[in-house]
């Protein structure tokens, strides 16, 4: 149901995993470090980037996780800046890139993923399941003993009238005996082949007239119900559908912008690379408006 451009996908799950905090208009001071100031939009930055294992704490220990890594960088900041670090050639470009970054991070927030509506993901949702191919399942039960002879007893006294789930109940060795052997819904490739191919071959209502062998024993077989498989329901898939409609827009922008802008690559290995990564992207079906 879901296809993925890899590449639009990647960013997609990489910039989401940037999850930045929402400012409060009051950014209350709640540490110092001699005369620089740990402010709470900090201490939200450093919750929001702490290391995934740290990430899995309580909220109060990951604040204190949080508030000692941003004390440990207050502390080597002054010493960083009297050595004059951050006029050297590196840092800058560290800086550049960093900056670099977070444009292309607010500029997706903003037309991608703050872009997409309800509307758009049902819409979405609706293309996909119209497109999804038919298959058929069936509701079935089994009753499962240990021997041939067995089941053939289960066979005849079903054929003299006894009720399969009465039956199931009383000599089925499966965990479902219980509920009379009942199985559910299931489609194709769910089963053993020699467990399916009888199941599937039943008319709604009937039950195997010989037993069906597989690597558990000895299978009785009843048809209850036959149906097209419903798609998953909206709710179950909407995070999946949503991602898709955010990996169209995404595509479309860097689309617009490639058409907008020129690109040159002067290494030829790492052209070459872009290139076919480039035509793989293209060869991938079209965004669905």
């Amino acid at each position: 149901m879901l296809r993925y451009n890899k590449i639009a996908a990647a960013v997609i799950v990489v910039t989401l995993g940037l999850q930045l905090p929402a400012f409060a208009q009051e950014d209350k001071v709640v540490a110092k470090v001699g005369d620089l100031e740990i402010h709470q939009s900090e201490l939200d930055l450093a919750m929001s980037n702490l290391d995934p294992q740290l990430a899995q704490l309580p909220d109060e220990q990951k604040k204190v996780a949080a508030l000692s890594g941003a004390i440990d960088v207050k502390l080597l900041v002054k010493n960083a800046s009297a050595e004059g670090l951050e006029k050297t050639e590196d840092f800058k470009k560290r800086m550049e890139f960093i900056q670099d970054r977070e444009l292309h991070n607010a500029y997706f927030r903003k037309h991608v993923v703050d872009a997409v509506t309800a509307d758009e993901v049902k819409a979405r949702y609706d293309k996909e399941v119209a497109a999804l191919p038919q298959e058929e399942e069936i509701k079935a039960a089994h009753i499962l003993v240990a021997s041939e002879d067995e089941a053939k007893d289960i066979i005849k006294q079903l054929d003299s009238g006894k009720d399969f789930a009465a039956l199931a109940k009383e000599k089925s060795t499966d965990s479902n005996k219980d509920d009379g052997g009942d199985l559910g819904w299931f489609g194709k490739g769910r089963m053993v082949p020699e467990f399916e191919e009888a199941a599937f071959g039943l008319e709604k209502g009937a039950f195997t007239k010989a037993p069906v062998k597989t690597q558990f024993g000895f299978h009785v077989i009843k048809l209850e119900d036959k149906r097209i498989a419903p798609p998953p329901a909206f709710e179950q898939v909407e995070p999946q559908v949503r991602q898709l409609v955010m990996r169209d827009k995404y595509v479309a922008l860097i689309e617009k912008a490639k058409a907008d802008q020129k690109i040159e690559i002067m290494d030829e290995t790492l052209k070459k690379g872009y290139d076919e990564a480039t035509k793989e992207q293209q060869a991938q079906p079209q965004p669905q408006q």
